[in-house]
């Protein structure tokens, strides 16, 4: 089968065939039940930033599913390198990838219900990061809304496994959708504190003290564990504790932390500013920096060069 040069490919059940002709059957668990894992990694200057910690969480959430993807850790990986590799030429030099790979317990030939063996759907994707759309949140702050549901309770499901059921999400994100800008969803946990948004982490900072939510009640972001080993480099006290809305409302900052953003300053919390009045704040800017540094990669330009009005003036 020949891939045309002018469309993306991906990996699908053991083959890399265009994103086209990528076809699930609508059977599979992943679809009727959101019984799949997944983990997303992006590129920076083409270049793939820790997959391997990316690939051993994805393991560890098909572990928690016990899902079969029928390849190791270093087949995922390899196959991740091609499917970047065999895209390259599709993006400009200043433009990269979200790369995600997809596993579903996906199908029985006897039902849905059936005991035995289920082939397993395995996918590797990747698509553009948006970074035109979400550039101005890296000039103004991202507006911060806490969503009216609440997030899964650990001792139900646990949030550290990055599974496709993101239903809590969607609805935080549902609600969001007709109010001013484009507000970014925080869900609380079921006791009142901060949790975490679609895809991020949330962090704080008062009196000088960096503050995130504990790792039992989120997802422990790769770009949250370079976030916390940035700042022991860089001397900012770091606490993993609950934080209330008493606390996120007397933040002096708060930043938001994903693989596509990095991090990205928050400008107001239920539209209510954060105190401090520059955009991003001094803790966050000097882990913007550091986070710069060590990927040898400047991925807050990368985000400001796609503004298409000057900045405006420091809050």
């Amino acid at each position: 089968m020949t891939i045309r040069a002018n469309e993306r490919v991906s990996y699908f059940n053991g083959k890399i065939i265009p994103e086209s002709e990528v076809l699930i059957p609508f059977r599979d668990r992943g679809f009727i039940l959101g019984d799949a894992v997944y983990d997303t990694e992006r590129t920076f200057g083409h270049k793939i930033f820790r997959l391997k910690e990316h690939i051993d969480r994805l393991y560890r959430s098909l572990r928690y599913l016990q899902i079969d993807p029928g390849l190791t850790p270093a087949e995922m990986t390899a196959i991740t390198e091609e499917v970047v590799e065999r895209n390259l030429h599709l993006i400009d030099r200043d433009e990269d990838y979200w790369i995600s790979q997809r596993i579903s317990r996906g199908y029985n030939k006897e039902g849905r219900w059936a005991g035995g063996e289920f082939v397993p759907t395995v996918i590797v994707e990747c698509e553009n990061l948006p970074f035109k759309a979400r550039a101005p949140m890296f000039r103004d702050g991202i507006d911060v809304i806490v969503a009216s549901g609440r997030r899964t309770a650990p001792d139900m499901l646990s949030p550290r496994a990055k599974t496709h059921n993101y239903l809590n999400f969607v609805m935080a994100d549902l609600e969001m959708q007709g109010q001013p800008g484009h507000p970014w969803a925080v869900l609380l946990d079921a006791q009142g504190n901060i949790s975490e948004g679609m895809g991020c982490n949330f962090f704080m900072v008062r009196e000088g003290i960096l503050m995130t939510p504990r790792e039992r009640n989120v997802l422990p972001g790769i770009s949250r564990a370079v976030t916390m080993e940035l700042a022991e480099k860089i001397g900012v006290p770091l606490q993993e504790r609950d934080i209330d809305m008493f606390d996120a409302y007397t933040a002096e900052e708060a930043f938001l932390t994903s693989t596509s953003l990095c991090i990205c300053p928050v400008g107001t919390i239920n539209r209510n500013p954060v105190a401090e009045k520059s955009i991003p704040g001094p803790v966050t800017r000097r882990l913007m920096e550091a986070y710069s540094e060590l990927l040898g990669f400047d991925f807050h330009a990368q985000y400001m060069r796609r503004l298409e009005r000057p900045a405006a003036a420091a809050r």
